[in-house]
């Protein structure tokens, strides 16, 4: 059953309920505000439980109050929200926390009270959806809930204007979208290989009205994109490449390119991986899912600007047409290129997409990809890298990370490890040493954008979790969409 989300004015205690998640700042005490209300419905148990909870708003806190009819939400539960003041992103991720928790409750319906926050509508809405998410495509029987969250009544004092309505249908819109993402992340391989992911961006781009362009194999080899065919010629599944448009009513102020990584699974090649924790190689995809999540969202937001997402789609695989160490293959953008470890195809299907996107001129292009577990090693498993070629796109990053609530960082191209991939037969070597290899990996995709304004992100840790956190799900994430919304408005507000 689809979530169904509305905004009214309206009290918590007085609304009609499985359960109502109210948030309370740091320093909260029972005989203030809405801790006031609650004593006053249920009695001395609200002090008593606080008390022994030793409740005080503090962020992650909660404490939960059965009302046994005393008020029309059946259950009621307090959520701590830290210190403020508080952001929109604050406000998502407790919108996201009360979905998950009213989702595990086996509560059909909730009740929110919304923090009074510029753009908290818009905040919570998308926090709820992404709380909510669940992945069944594939359960069955009595692996699937019985129970599930279905209605979601978010709850402000202030008059609910048209404003207020298109800011949750804007949110529900970009959750939505993330969980797309996440979706294809999810997928396993046998079901979502290199064409039917381009067939999934090929509908979110017709079920939008935007522009698609897809290359096959034959395509592929036609345009000179000789990396992308030969990561994905093992391959029982051949390669695609998507090329998705999206253009403004009137003159846009600028022109932004999104690329990503699409390994729909990653052996290793010739090189081929160890077995154990192989089957997270679906995953290999996440950012091509995001790319493909991201223009959804921007259908939905409609910005003055123009946007262009571009995904190489390949499955990396080790038969007799395997490429191998040691292979020399021409490239878009001309650059002849040593293969070494066929385990780092990621950059070579990337470099391709690069010089695609190179050529239709932007302000900015930026790629995202599962690209190497030397930034899971520096940054751990919850915060991406970037690297950017300019220092105002990597202030911008910054900022548009920072109000996304996304953990990123700013990473440096260290310009004595070039030299690292000098080849002696080709242009230049794929990898370098062990040593920065997350860093060599951004020096490697540098080579394909000339002088184009480029960041890189590398969202090998964060584009799937090992549990819920904040606004995400186990499996797979849809990191970094957010921010790339954020860093999209910046361009057209500058």
């Amino acid at each position: 059953m689809p979530l169904k989300l509305s905004i009214s004015t309206s009290e918590p205690l007085s609304t009609v309920a499985d359960i109502a998640v109210v948030g309370v700042t740091e320093g909260a005490k029972p005989d203030d505000g809405f801790l006031k209300d609650l004593a006053a419905a249920l009695g001395p148990v609200v002090a008593h439980n606080l008390k022994r909870d030793e409740f005080t708003g503090k962020k992650d806190q909660v404490a939960d109050f059965q009302t046994n009819g005393a008020t029309k939400a059946a259950r009621v539960v307090v959520m701590g929200l830290g210190k403020g003041p508080l952001t929109a992103s604050d406000v998502r991720v407790f919108a996201a926390k009360a979905a998950r928790l009213a989702q595990g409750s086996k509560a059909g319906s909730m009740s929110l009270a919304l923090p009074n926050v510029p753009g908290a509508e818009r905040a919570a809405a998308e926090g709820v959806v992404l709380g909510a998410y669940r992945f069944l495509n594939y359960m069955t029987g009595d692996r699937v809930p019985k129970a599930e969250l279905s209605k979601v009544q978010l709850l402000t004092h202030e008059k609910v204007q048209k404003a207020h309505k298109d800011a949750v249908s804007v949110g529900e819109k970009i959750g939505n979208a993330i969980c797309l993402a996440r979706n294809l992340i999810n997928e396993p391989p046998n079901e979502l290989y290199p064409e039917k992911l381009a067939d999934a961006a090929a509908k979110v781009c017709k079920d939008n009205g935007l522009e698609c362009i897809v290359l096959d194999r034959e395509g592929l080899e036609k345009k000179g994109m000789k990396l992308i065919v030969a990561v994905g010629q093992g391959s029982a599944r051949p390669p695609h490449f998507v090329h998705m448009t999206y253009k403004p009513k009137g003159t846009a102020k600028k022109r932004l390119v999104f690329v990503g990584k699409g390994l729909t699974f990653d052996t290793g090649g010739i090189c081929i991986k160890p077995a154990p924790g192989m089957e997270e190689m679906k995953g290999d995809m996440g950012g091509a899912a995001n790319v493909i999540a991201l223009m959804a969202a921007v259908a939905a937001l409609k910005p003055q600007v123009e946007v262009h997402g571009l995904i190489g789609c390949a499955e990396n695989m080790p038969d007799g047409w395997a490429y191998r160490p040691g292979d020399i293959f021409g490239s878009l953008d001309g650059k002849t290129v040593e293969i070494i470890n066929t385990d780092a195809e990621g950059r070579l299907v990337l470099a391709d997409c690069l010089a695609y996107g190179r050529a239709l001129k932007p302000d900015m292009m930026l790629d995202n990809a599962t690209l190497t577990g030397a930034c899971v090693v520096a940054l751990g498993p919850t915060v991406s890298g970037y690297y950017a070629n300019r220092d105002e796109l990597a202030d911008r990053m910054k900022t548009a990370s920072k109000d996304a609530g996304e953990a990123m960082w700013h990473m440096p191209l260290v310009e004595d490890l070039r030299e690292g991939l000098k080849s002696d037969w080709a242009d230049l070597k794929h990898t370098a040493d062990r040593w920065g290899g997350s860093i060599t990996a951004a020096l490697f995709l540098r080579e394909f954008v000339g002088d184009t304004p480029w960041i890189h992100v590398d969202i090998a840790g964060p584009s799937m979790a090992n549990k819920p956190y904040n606004v995400y799900a186990k499996g797979g994430t849809g990191h970094g969409v957010l921010t790339y919304l954020k860093l999209i408005e910046s361009f057209e507000n500058s």
